[in-house]
């Protein structure tokens, strides 16, 4: 089997792709302000940090590790002013797609699992992105390949 790279999710594709997405398809009744208006310091940290490396070792090996770290850092470092739990349903979304996966889980159930990470306590991160991990093994498919309601 040939080893296939990651595609990162970029600013562009938060900015083009699952910020839009999120205000077009998740705005409700508590708008998402402008892109101009987030904190970009927080953005692009949270866009990094699950691809850095120490000692040429990949901190968060795998789609999967990264995915989590991803979703957990957007939510939970608010890099937005409003809508960071929308914005992270989207990226994460975004991120999988362009890596051939997607999610097979009833909206529900991930709207619950983006809250309660959200609502978290900061010192049990470590626990909190295993969870999530484990949340997206078993929920994760591959594009085209969905077997019930999906998001």
């Amino acid at each position: 089997m040939a080893f296939k790279r990651i595609k990162k999710i970029t600013l562009q594709h938060a900015s083009h792709i699952a910020f839009r997405l999120a205000r077009e398809h998740l705005g409700f009744d508590e708008p998402i302000p402008d892109f101009s208006t987030r904190f970009p310091e927080k953005l692009e940290s949270c866009l990094a940090v699950p691809f850095q490396s120490f000692a040429g070792k990949a901190l968060y090996p795998g789609l999967v590790s990264q995915a989590a770290i991803l979703f957990y850092l957007l939510i939970k470092n608010h890099p937005f002013l409003n809508g960071n739990k929308r914005i992270a349903v989207m990226a994460l979304l975004v991120f999988l797609y362009m890596n051939g996966k997607w999610l097979t889980v009833d909206t529900r159930l991930l709207y619950s699992f983006t809250v309660w990470i959200a609502q978290s306590p900061a010192e049990l991160h470590k626990s909190i992105v295993k969870t999530i991990e484990e949340f997206l093994q078993k929920h994760m498919d591959s594009t085209g390949n969905s077997k019930g309601e999906t998001v």
